[in-house]
């Protein structure tokens, strides 16, 4: 079996074509290649007057075949996850079972992998299941439901990537081939089967919600348990700092030796409890901006020039890093094609932004997070005082809930009106998308000076790489300051344990060591394997 990289064919090929240029690149004829199997197809729109594909292929070649580029061809790697072959427990006893606080990607996959290996995990989720927790949502972004600060975009099952993109690339190392057994299982459980050949696969909210119940009801199904509405409130140690167990918000004890502490970026609470109990934390940059939307239709035409509008290519995303000096750069983030903008606070009194698409991503708006990274020194953290970032995401959100009105409106402003530091008394060709609703405004007001100093400072040169972007009519609304957890959980290389606290497993984006679907459910899985493998 041969791969087979970089095979690029014109928008609209047939199959036969893209045999031909599988057996080309190997040098024979396509009678001499058995089975074709697509690996990985991506979209290559370096140049808009070329827009292509560009296939990865496994090819099952005939004995003896000469390469001709050795350079793009070589045997096929094998990809299979076999990190926890052989091993396996049948020990279910009270204090032996895994402990998991939190069910978004990081605990959801932890939790498969040890109900998988026979350890029944007990998993408590602060918030709600995701149908009750979808409804709670959506009343509070389209019908005036009153805020519920324990049902939320942040909190409920399938974490905050429920109510994204559902965006499943990574930048992290995969050398064990997690990332492959986990799409898979995503397939398994509902998602749609091309997230498998995808360079950059999404699933989109609309589907999220029945993967991850798919995915819940089998832990439960291999002796696993899930508890919804349970907030963890202590973290039990014995006087040598040992894992004992968990003490519940409703007074309930749960005994065991081996917590996961898989709680994502927005659990606060959370993050000040286990602080106090002496587990050691450490500031960490972050990064907070604002959600810019512009027509998805400009986007497409920048990326995809008069390739716009071929289904195959759906709606364009983009992806922009200006580096700005002094250790600051823009970026984007959590890019939405054709999606909305959506709020998503996890505390009363402050507004967050966030985008979402469905998986046609279909909406009239591209959206992105447009974000500028913040320093442990620009918000005074220090090793005393770990938490500041905290302090600093809340004081700016707290100040956009002002600006909106005090009713959970988002303030928003059009580029031009920010770029020449006027307020916005009105919106133009760009209507915003945001759910509840947004108030004309001058950002300004709710972000550092560095902040929308640095915005400034960026668009002239993402424009360059992207015509359309400095737009005067696109829309930024604020504020945007959940890109990344503030704390790392700080572990031990090599157990993935507390660097203080034996038995206690951070993981995931709440403890710093994941940044999205993906490389949270990947974190999770190495952390149970951990725990597979020391119950031995």
């Amino acid at each position: 079996m041969l791969e087979i990289r970089e095979l690029t064919l014109p928008i609209g090929h047939t199959d036969a074509e893209l045999r031909q240029a599988a057996a080309a690149a190997i040098g024979t004829h396509p009678e001499g290649i058995g089975s074709l199997t697509i690996w990985k197809r991506a979209i290559d729109a370096r140049k808009r007057d070329r827009v292509s594909f560009n296939y990865t292929v496994h090819v099952d070649a005939e004995p003896g075949t000469t390469i001709r580029n050795k350079a793009h061809v070589g045997p096929a790697p094998d990809r299979i996850y076999r990190e926890l072959d052989g091993l396996r427990s049948g020990n279910r006893e009270k204090d032996a079972r895994p402990v998991i606080v939190g069910l978004g990607p990081c605990g959801l996959f932890a939790g498969l992998v040890l109900a998988r290996m026979g350890f029944a995990p007990r998993i408590f989720e602060r918030g709600k299941a995701a149908g009750p927790r979808a409804r709670d949502v959506t009343g509070f972004w389209r019908r005036g439901v009153e805020f519920n600060p324990e049902s939320n975009v942040q909190f409920g099952e399938g974490g905050a990537g429920t109510f994204s993109d559902g965006k499943l690339y990574t930048q992290t190392k995969d050398r064990e081939h997690r990332r492959p057994w986990i799409l898979h299982e995503l397939v398994a459980a509902g998602a749609p089967e091309d997230i498998l050949l995808k360079a950059r696969p999404h699933i989109g909210t609309d589907r999220l919600i029945k993967v991850v119940r798919h995915l819940r009801e089998e832990i439960i199904a291999l002796g696993g348990e899930v508890h919804f509405e349970s907030r963890v409130d202590a973290v039990l140690l014995d006087a040598n700092r040992q894992v004992q167990g968990i003490r519940l918000a409703n007074g309930d004890t749960i005994e065991t030796r081996n917590l996961v502490l898989a709680i994502g970026h927005s659990a606060r609470e959370t993050f000040s409890m286990i602080h106090a109990s002496g587990v050691f934390i450490e500031p960490k940059a972050f990064s907070i901006g604002v959600r810019i939307e512009h027509p998805q239709s400009m986007i497409d035409r920048a990326q995809y020039g008069r390739f716009t509008g071929l289904p195959e290519l759906g709606s364009a995303p983009y992806k922009f890093v200006q580096h700005l000096g002094a250790r600051r750069s823009a970026y984007s983030f959590c890019m939405c094609p054709g999606g909305l903008v959506v709020a998503s606070s996890s505390e009363p009194g402050g507004v967050v932004t966030n985008g979402m698409s469905s998986y046609a991503r279909a909406e009239a708006n591209a959206n992105s997070g447009f974000m500028i990274d913040v320093l442990p020194e620009d918000f005074c953290a220090t090793d005393a005082n770990p938490l500041a970032g905290i302090a600093f995401q809340r004081k700016w959100e707290k100040r956009a809930f002002e600006v909106g009105g005090g009713d959970y409106k988002a303030p928003a402003q059009k580029l031009g009106d920010l770029m020449r530091r006027k307020a916005s008394r009105n919106f133009g060709d760009v209507v915003p998308s945001y759910e509840p609703g947004v108030v004309p405004a001058n950002l300004d007001d709710c972000l550092p000076q560095f902040v929308t100093n640095s915005l400034r400072k960026a668009v002239s040169g993402v424009d360059k790489k992207l015509k359309g972007f400095a737009l005067p009519d696109a829309v930024v609304t604020g504020v945007e300051t959940r890109s990344s957890s503030p704390i790392r959980i700080t572990r031990d290389p090599a157990s993935l344990q507390s660097v203080n606290t034996p038995g206690l497993y951070p993981a995931g984006e709440g403890a710093g060591y994941a940044g999205g679907i993906i490389s949270a459910a990947i974190d999770g899985m190495r952390v149970a394997e951990q725990i597979v493998r020391s119950m031995q």
